[in-house]
């Protein structure tokens, strides 16, 4: 397998690059990231002279670019991680780019695959696109759930997705639809609830938790996560969809205080604040679908504490990390931090 990785400087994009050239020594993998805000190639440093592996600049957009690539490394395979993640910068940011990367630009990878004849192309999507599951309601997002997207990141998502649904129907382009839950691990950036708490605390402040913090999400360790994407690059079957998620459904006052207990932290630093809008209840996977395919998590729900604890761990013996990417990436944090406080003040003028 010669695997173009799109986005694969990003969180899930690198930890699912190491992992596929740890279990591999005869696929050859490539990178193609555009280096936006929250890639960044300190996450492969220790994988950065692999004779298999080969980092390259690029946009997803750029469908010339991606084809020169695709035929100079012998592509056979594609996975798609590039995406414009942030809910709250397209909430309150505008989301034009999100438009341009999440649903234009998985059209470009599409048009490639077919213009290449390429053997497969996984793209990773959301479980966001679904919309949202009351807190008392026993049912679970599955492959059949209608596409109900309540915010603009979510809408972009599901727009690649259906793109992806139409390129299979009309020109049986051999493409893969992902739909996981939220993730957490190593090398995350941190806009996302665990690395940003736990970066925040590490500064000495307080934490913001939105409105009542019951909002429920399914966690997956990034690991897991990883694991299923490589099942589905080898044995899932083009056209279909595949829900990721290990039945882990945590409220998001539930993490709070098990970081900071993890951490020997007393809840006083926490910090409720104005909810955002448009801000989704609940999501839960049903993973039965790919579960059958022969995948299983190694962090259940029961290991889930163990797992948070590693991540932690990991953010602390690894403050270098830390110190470099708050260096390099000062402007886009700061832009986030500003952001956050903007957008509170005029939700609560507002209220």
């Amino acid at each position: 397998m010669n695997l173009l990785v799109c986005g694969g400087a990003g969180f899930i994009g690198s930890n699912f690059i190491r992992y596929m050239l740890g279990k591999y020594s005869d696929y050859k993998i490539v990178n193609y990231d555009k280096l936006t805000y929250a890639g960044n190639l300190e996450n492969l440093k220790d994988v950065e002279n692999n004779p298999n592996y080969t980092f390259v600049q690029g946009d997803i957009v750029d469908l010339e670019h991606l084809g020169k690539v695709i035929k100079e490394h012998g592509i056979t395979h594609v996975i798609n991680f590039a995406a414009e993640t942030h809910v709250d910068r397209s909430i309150h940011g505008g989301c034009k780019d999100f438009v341009l990367t999440n649903t234009l630009g998985v059209q470009m990878i599409l048009d490639a695959v077919r213009n290449n004849s390429l053997q497969k192309f996984v793209n990773v999507s959301t479980d966001e696109v679904y919309g949202s599951l009351e807190l008392d309601e026993p049912e679970r997002f599955t492959e059949n759930t209608p596409i109900e997207p309540n915010m603009p990141y979510a809408a972009a998502k599901a727009g690649g997705d259906l793109m992806c649904r139409a390129y299979f129907a009309t020109h049986k382009v051999p493409v893969v639809v992902t739909h996981c839950s939220n993730n957490y691990g190593p090398y995350q950036f941190p806009e996302k609830l665990i690395p940003f708490f736990i970066f925040k605390l590490l500064k000495g402040e307080k934490v913001p938790v939105y409105g009542d913090g019951l909002n429920v999400r399914d966690w997956i360790h990034v690991v897991d996560h990883a694991r299923a994407l490589d099942l589905l690059l080898h044995k899932g079957i083009p056209g279909e969809v595949y829900n990721i998620g290990v039945d882990n459904e945590r409220n998001n006052l539930e993490i709070t205080k098990m970081i900071l207990r993890l951490m020997n932290l007393g809840e006083d630093r926490i910090e409720y604040i104005t909810d955002r809008p448009g801000h989704d209840r609940r999501y839960a996977i049903d993973a039965s679908k790919i579960t059958a395919l022969g995948w299983t998590p190694e962090y259940t729900k029961e290991k889930f504490e163990q797992g948070l604890k590693e991540t932690i761990d990991w953010y602390l013996g690894n403050q270098p990390w830390v110190e470099n990417l708050w260096q390099k990436k000062k402007d886009e944090m700061n832009k986030f931090q500003n952001d956050l406080q903007r957008s509170q003040e005029k939700m609560q003028s507002a209220t």
